[in-house]
């Protein structure tokens, strides 16, 4: 995996590549070792409380919702309720089932001012397998990562 600087190096590459206006993309494996070796450095949970509830949760990563679950109207209070709990000099990373939503938290939060944002590629679950199933291929589950069924 290499260090936390080889790690945020190839997170910057990436967004670079993907055009992405916050400060990088990192896979879930990349995420965790982030995570652990950098004080400071948060996790920002941002699926639905069904998610968490139903599909599991990330021990230590806060959560907020950006979309509530069953209208998945957007959340107006996000940046609100990150500002109470994440520093905008702290180290941000976004996780959300599939990448999506946790990359329109990190450009949010980027354009508010928070300095070091980061979406987690392929998310909670990854994509769909051949078979519709999330879980499987990619994704913080399938890496092997912590996580806890609620």
């Amino acid at each position: 995996m290499g260090s936390i600087v080889d790690i945020l190096n190839r997170a910057q590459l990436r967004a670079k590549e993907m055009n992405l206006p916050y400060e990088g993309a990192l896979l879930p494996a990349e995420a965790l070792a982030f995570l652990q070796e950098y004080p400071g450095a948060k996790l920002v949970d941002v699926r639905s409380k069904a998610e968490w509830s139903w599909v599991g949760r990330i021990p230590g990563a806060i959560e907020i919702e950006w979309q509530s679950y069953p209208s998945m109207q957007a959340n107006p209070d996000f940046l609100e309720h990150l500002s109470r709990q994440v520093t905008k000099e702290s180290p941000v990373m976004f996780i959300c089932r599939s990448g999506v939503r946790s990359n329109q938290a990190a450009e949010a939060a980027s354009e508010s001012g928070y300095l070091n944002c980061f979406n987690i590629l392929e998310g909670f679950e990854g994509d769909k397998d051949s078979n519709g199933h999330r879980g499987v291929e990619g994704g913080w589950k399938a890496a092997g990562l912590p996580w806890v069924q609620s």
